[in-house]
C-alpha cells in the first residue's frame, strides 16, 4: 500500500484561465502545455494509517494544501471502494511558487502514486481527471510531453490527452527565474470581471488548432510565436480584472525586452509566461548558450529544459 511517482512541471502554451466549477476544477476552455524536463516532483504515498498526514519537503502541509491533497486522494479512494489513512511526502528538485508549474507536477505525481498504492489500474488519461482536482494543469502533467486538456462537459470527460510530435523536435526551453509570490487561484476567480475574457473565449478555439498543428509538425518557431501571443492575452486579462493583478516584476519586463532584442539579432526565441513572473524562453537548441549568456548579463538565473515525458512510477521511496 505504498507507491512513489515522479512528474515534470509544465509550461502553458495555450494557457487555461478561469474555472467554471471550482470544486471539480473544470475550465472554461481547452488548453495545451509542454512538460519541462529534467525538472521533477517526487512523491511517495502510503495507506494503512489511522489518519491522514502530508509533508511538502520537510514541513507539514498547510490546511489549504491538505484540502487540495485530499480532493485527489478521496476521489481515488472512492474509485477503489474505500481507503485507510494516508501518509504522503513530496519534494521538488526545482524552486517552487515562482511560476514553474510546481502544483502541476505535484498533483500529477500524487495521483499516480496514490492510485498505485490503492491498487487501481488506470490509464494516464483516466488518472488525469483525478490529478485535475488538485490543480487543473496537473491533468496535463500526468500525460506529459505536449498535452491538451479538454474542458469537457463534466468530471468524466475533462481529461488530458497527449499530442503526437516528432521525436527529434528541436525545442529547448530556457527558464529565466524571477522570484515572486504567485496568486494563481485568485487570478482564476477573477476572469469574469475582465472585459476581455469573452474575447478570449472566442479566440481560444482557433489558437488551440494552430498550436496543435504546430506541435504535430514540430514547428518550434510557430509554437513559440503562438505561446508568446497567448501570454500577452492572458496577462491582459489578469491586469484588467477586478483586482488589476500585475503578476510581472521589473525583471520580467527586462527579460521580455531582451528576448525581443535577441530576435532582432537573429536568435530564434520567444517569451512565454504563466500566472507568475518567471519567463520561459522557447527556442532552438543551438541558440541556448547565447540566450543563457545574455540572461546572465542581466543578472537573471536560468535553467535549461527540454520536452519531458509523462508521470511515472518509481521504486525510490521518500520514507
Amino acid at each position: 500500500m505504498k507507491a512513489s511517482a515522479v512528474a515534470h512541471p509544465i509550461q502553458g502554451l495555450v494557457k487555461y484561465h478561469g474555472l467554471r466549477d471550482e470544486r471539480l476544477r473544470l475550465p472554461f476552455h481547452d488548453s495545451i502545455s509542454v512538460c519541462t524536463a529534467p525538472l521533477r516532483t517526487h512523491t511517495t504515498v502510503e495507506f494503512g494509517h489511522a489518519d491522514d498526514g502530508a509533508w511538502i519537503g520537510d514541513r507539514p502541509a498547510s490546511r489549504e494544501e491538505m484540502e487540495r491533497i485530499l480532493d485527489v486522494v478521496d476521489a481515488l479512494g472512492e474509485e477503489a471502494g474505500g481507503r485507510t489513512g494516508m501518509r504522503m511526502r513530496t519534494v521538488n528538485d526545482f524552486p517552487s511558487n515562482i511560476g514553474l508549474g510546481a502544483s502541476a507536477s505535484g498533483f500529477a505525481a500524487l495521483a499516480v502514486a496514490a492510485a498505485a498504492a490503492l491498487g487501481l489500474e488506470l490509464s494516464l488519461e483516466e488518472l488525469s481527471r483525478f490529478a485535475r482536482r488538485g490543480a487543473g494543469s496537473a491533468a496535463r502533467a500526468v500525460t506529459g510531453g505536449f498535452s491538451r486538456w479538454y474542458a469537457g462537459h463534466g468530471d468524466r470527460d475533462s481529461i488530458s490527452r497527449r499530442i503526437p510530435h516528432p521525436d527529434d523536435i528541436d525545442l529547448a526551453i530556457v527558464c529565466a527565474l524571477v522570484p515572486a509570490l504567485k496568486t494563481t487561484d485568485l487570478a482564476h476567480r477573477e476572469v469574469l470581471s475582465s472585459p476581455f475574457f469573452k474575447a478570449r473565449l472566442e479566440y481560444v478555439p482557433s489558437a488551440l488548432e494552430r498550436m496543435e498543428d504546430a506541435v504535430r509538425k514540430g514547428d518550434v518557431d510557430e509554437i513559440g510565436r503562438q505561446a508568446e501571443t497567448d501570454t500577452l492575452l492572458l496577462h491582459g486579462i489578469t491586469m484588467t480584472g477586478a483586482d488589476e493583478m500585475i503578476l510581472w516584476m521589473p525583471e520580467t519586463v527586462r527579460v521580455i525586452l531582451e528576448v525581443k532584442a535577441m530576435r532582432k539579432d537573429g536568435l530564434r526565441c520567444y517569451f512565454s509566461i504563466d500566472t507568475g513572473a518567471t519567463v520561459y524562453i522557447n527556442c532552438h537548441r543551438s541558440d541556448v548558450p547565447q540566450i543563457r549568456k545574455r540572461m546572465a548579463r542581466l543578472g537573471i538565473e536560468t535553467l535549461e529544459c527540454s520536452v519531458g515525458g509523462p508521470a511515472t512510477l518509481t521504486e525510490e521511496h521518500l520514507f
